[in-house]
């Protein structure tokens, strides 16, 4: 009982530092931001720092072997240069938003993924929906609707973080292979390309990596901060239960929504209305997550 009491702390205690992470990273990206740093010149060096920071994870959790398994499965590197894409759109708008202006509608986005993640698998996996998460979509739905009446246009940001992380946990779900080799091969695929894109900027003078010392530790900075949280979630997620993993997940906009409010974003009332509807969304999830969890048996430590 001792040593599982144990596992279960640490494995909490990993799942809220992932989230408190991914709470205050758009902090660390407007930091580069301010450096003069533009969104597509740091996707390259969060993808180029990233591979070598995940190539770590694979070499101290022995997946090496994994690692050149799937580079001789044609089908299953193409799911992961879909879910590469995938996560490379969600990182590209997420650097954006927060440079833009936008970290309210990153927010939002990431509240709404786990809703969106509960839609994908009934529609796509034949998952069976009960009426509480019929409940928590139309909430979010609410939600989405005002949010735009109140921006005026539809919330283009927020949707395009929520389907494209979403999308990418669909396609991560055909893919046989572990969370530390997937991410690997997922940085290397982008990093390829992005080295080379780092290159031509330099060489065109346009690049910001030389610029400064503190430039330089920021970009580096942005593979770990990239690789890191992600390898504790996964770790965390298998480990603890899912009712536990369905209210930590919140953390994360919850901070980002502190921060866009603290950071003087315009937050009207219609605005305030609408993430009234996306709490309430969270909050039924959550509810459902904790009501589900409970009806499993409990799992077993070896």
């Amino acid at each position: 009982m001792t040593e599982t009491a144990s596992i279960n702390r640490t494995a909490l205690g990993a799942g809220i530092l992932c989230y408190f992470i991914w709470g205050f990273v758009p902090l660390a990206f407007q930091a580069i931001g301010h450096l003069g740093v533009g969104p597509w010149e740091t996707l390259a060096h969060r993808t180029v720092w990233g591979a070598p920071t995940a190539l770590i994870f694979v070499l101290l959790a022995k997946q090496w072997g994994q690692v050149v398994g799937v580079f001789r499965q044609p089908k299953v590197l193409a799911w992961l240069a879909l879910s590469a894409s995938l996560i490379a759109v969600n990182w590209m708008v997420f650097i954006w938003a927060v440079n833009s202006g936008r970290v309210l509608e990153s927010s939002l986005g990431y509240y709404i993924t786990p809703l969106i993640n509960m839609a994908a698998g009934t529609l796509l996996f034949r998952e069976r929906m009960d009426r509480i998460g019929v409940a928590a979509i139309c909430l979010a739905v609410v939600g989405s609707v005002i949010q735009a009446v109140a921006l005026g246009h539809l919330p283009l940001v927020s949707l395009a973080l929520a389907f494209s992380f979403g999308g990418y946990g669909v396609v991560r779900k055909q893919v046989q292979a572990d969370a530390q080799t997937g991410l690997f091969i997922e940085c290397l695929l982008l990093a390829i390309p992005s080295f080379f894109f780092v290159l031509w900027l330099e060489h065109q003078g346009a690049g910001h990596f030389l610029a400064s010392p503190a430039t330089i530790a920021w970009l580096i900075a942005s593979g770990p901060i990239t690789a890191v949280p992600l390898v504790l979630f996964a770790w965390a997620a298998r480990r603890i239960p899912l009712s536990f993993m369905g209210f930590l997940q919140f953390i994360g906009p919850t901070i980002a929504f502190a921060i866009g409010v603290r950071q003087g974003e315009a937050f009207t009332p219609l605005r305030a209305i609408s993430f009234v509807f996306i709490w309430g969304g969270a909050a039924v999830f959550t509810y459902g997550a904790w009501r589900r969890s409970r009806a499993l048996p409990s799992p077993v430590v070896a």
